[in-house]
């Protein structure tokens, strides 16, 4: 497979994984992963599939570190406050696995820009808390037949699903539109912070499955976790007639 010595060492635990091997770890050094959103799940997703030798990982976020975010947010320290978010997300990633090719994107995602950032990539990780975000990267990985790992958390609950376009249903299918309303933030409602560590760890779980293409992801249902009651059910549900989501594919 090619591997360097320091390779086989760094991968070995993954490398005597049937799930895995030799084929299932150049599958995961080969792809590429965008991380949309360097918050409370963006952060731990990206620093495990980092770990687990994802070739190219890009971030895509366009605030700057603050005080309150460290809390949960994983990559940055002290050190970072003030800076770009994806910037120092993508050095980070750098520093905990030289493999890694980083990609720093400090923009809004936006309905006119995502599906550029999307197409082409093997898989998408959604991790922030606006709604408005995780409606058009659904609609662009849809659009581009691109697999989407799509989380949120607040308090002390979280929820993740799976999105395999033209396969399994859509985010659409599920919620439909984004809510009138402003939604609920971890910025006015709080959070947690190892709740985020958890729902974060999950979703590079589900990403690792999807690129290796093994065991079952969570496609075609969501998980719902209450940390606080210690308690998870997965909602399963189908594809929606006339999903606009969906229809893109």
């Amino acid at each position: 497979m090619g591997f360097s010595e320091e390779q086989i060492k760094r991968y070995s635990r993954h490398l005597v994984l049937r799930e895995v091997g030799g084929v299932g770890q150049r599958r995961l050094l080969d792809a590429s992963v965008l991380v949309v959103g360097a918050g409370g799940l963006g952060c731990p997703a990206a620093l495990y599939l980092a770990a687990a030798g994802v070739g190219r990982i890009a971030i895509a976020d366009h605030d700057t570190v603050d005080l309150t975010n460290l809390h949960r947010q994983v990559l940055f320290t002290q050190a970072d406050i003030g800076r770009p978010k994806a910037e120092a997300a993508a050095a980070a990633l750098r520093r905990a696995n030289p493999d890694v090719t980083t990609e720093a994107l400090a923009v809004r995602i936006t309905p006119g820009n995502v599906r550029g950032l999307v197409k082409g990539r093997s898989l998408v990780v959604e991790g922030t808390d606006d709604a408005e975000t995780k409606f058009a990267v659904n609609d662009a990985c849809c659009a581009e037949g691109v697999p989407l790992v799509i989380g949120g958390v607040v308090r002390w609950s979280g929820q993740l699903l799976a999105v395999l376009p033209g396969r399994t249903a859509c985010y659409r299918c599920v919620f439909e539109a984004p809510p009138a309303g402003d939604a609920e933030t971890c910025e006015a409602a709080g959070v947690i912070g190892p709740a985020a560590g958890a729902v974060g760890t999950l979703m590079a779980v589900e990403a690792c499955k999807i690129l290796l293409g093994t065991g079952d992801p969570l496609a075609g249902r969501m998980r719902v976790l209450d940390f606080l009651k210690s308690t998870s059910r997965d909602v399963a549900w189908k594809r929606r007639p006339g999903c606009p989501g969906c229809d893109f594919h």
